[in-house]
This record gives structure tokens, C-alpha cells and sequence, in this order.
């Protein structure tokens, strides 16, 4: 190998990685590229805030809606999520069984709910 393609190949393997991290650095940073764990956070949050606000738009339709604020408002706020499990509005359409953040992140919605009322 001559020197003049050693020396081709050594800038152009330095120029290949300064590139690529550039690239990645001007991508995580100001690009909106995320990591899979970032993105999986991201996305149960959605699901959780999608989630609470059925429970909420469950309790506000069902019967007795006036009563169950009463009942809601007479509640702790931190034995709220209980109430809101014994309900049952916790469970989405076609569940059995209700994720257990869905009731507490549903009882903050309904402080809002409350405090409007």
C-alpha cells in the first residue's frame, strides 16, 4: 500500500466518525431522536392520560352523577382512588380487571372536575 492511499484511508476513516458523531449528537440534541427507553415512557404516559380520561368521562355519564361528587367531595383526597375502584370507573371498555395507576391518575382528573363544582 502506498502512502498516499494510507493516508486517504486514515482521513477518511477519521472524517467517517467525526461525521457520525456529529450526526448523532446534532440528532439526540436538537434532532427529536430519543432512545427506546425515552420513547416507552413517553408512550405509557399517553396511554395513562388517555386511560384517566375515560374513567373520567365514565364517572361524569353514569347515573347519580350530582350524588357521587357529593360523595367524592366528602372523601379524602388520597382515599379517592379507592372510591373510584369500588365504582368501577377505573376499568375501561372490555377490561376485567383495571390497571392500578388508572384510578389515582382518574382521581386527580377529578380534582379539577371538583373543583369546578
Amino acid at each position: 500500500m502506498t502512502a498516499e492511499t494510507e493516508m486517504k484511508i486514515k482521513y477518511g476513516f477519521w472524517g467517517l466518525m467525526l461525521g457520525a458523531g456529529s450526526a448523532m449528537f446534532i440528532g439526540f440534541n436538537w434532532g427529536g431522536w430519543v432512545t427506546g427507553k425515552t420513547s416507552l415512557a413517553t408512550t405509557e404516559a399517553a396511554v395513562l392520560s388517555t386511560r384517566a380520561a375515560i374513567c373520567v368521562a365514565q364517572f361524569a355519564k353514569g347515573p347519580k352523577y350530582p350524588e357521587r361528587v357529593k360523595e367524592l367531595k366528602a372523601t379524602n383526597s388520597w382515599e379517592r382512588s379507592t372510591v373510584i375502584e369500588k365504582g368501577g370507573w377505573d376499568r375501561m371498555p372490555g377490561e376485567e380487571k383495571a390497571d392500578p395507576t388508572v384510578s389515582r391518575a382518574c382521581a386527580d382528573g377529578l380534582d379539577t372536575v371538583l373543583e369546578k363544582s
